[in-house]
């Protein structure tokens, strides 16, 4: 329980930090930094998460992984709904987001939602990456705290 509450609080701290020094730099909305610290991130915790594990058969058995093993060890809890076009587009749906669900439900929070999702979109695509996986996360939040993780995966 208190590594959770420590975690949300690293979180909620990193964001503050990063969006006022983008401020200083004139470049105000500048979630890149969010994002790039978050991808670094990823690719570490996978490789600690994966050292046991046999490399997977398919794109869709990573996905299944990322969903399931690899949410549970950041947010304690899986994935709500994975979808697929099997082309190369998925969307995990977290109907709970952990670090939403500290805002209020009101539509008025719903512009500062992009600043909490930067780091964990970031996350996910250092994840993938280091599984040999190049995509491009992206993240929409309609409704408070529910949040959908848009990737497209990039093929060479």
């Amino acid at each position: 329980m208190a590594d959770e509450v420590l975690f949300e609080l690293l979180h909620s701290e990193l964001v503050s930090y990063v969006l006022k020094n983008s401020e200083k730099d004139k470049k105000h909305g500048d979630l890149s930094t969010l994002e790039y610290v978050g991808f670094s991130a990823g690719y570490r915790i996978i490789e600690r998460l994966t050292k046991e594990w046999p490399r997977f058969k398919d794109e869709l058995d990573t996905m299944k992984f990322i969903c399931t093993d690899f949410w549970s060890s950041i947010n304690k809890k899986q994935i709500d709904n994975l979808r697929t076009n099997h082309q190369g587009v998925y969307v995990l749906q977290d109907n709970a987001f952990r670090f939403l669900t500290r805002l209020s439900a009101g539509r008025q929070y719903l512009e500062m939602a992009p600043k909490y999702v930067a780091f964990t979109c970031g996350l996910i695509r250092g994840a993938l990456s280091n599984l040999g996986i190049n995509s491009m996360v992206t993240a929409e939040v309609q409704s408070m705290p529910a949040c959908k993780f848009h990737i497209q995966v990039q093929r060479i």
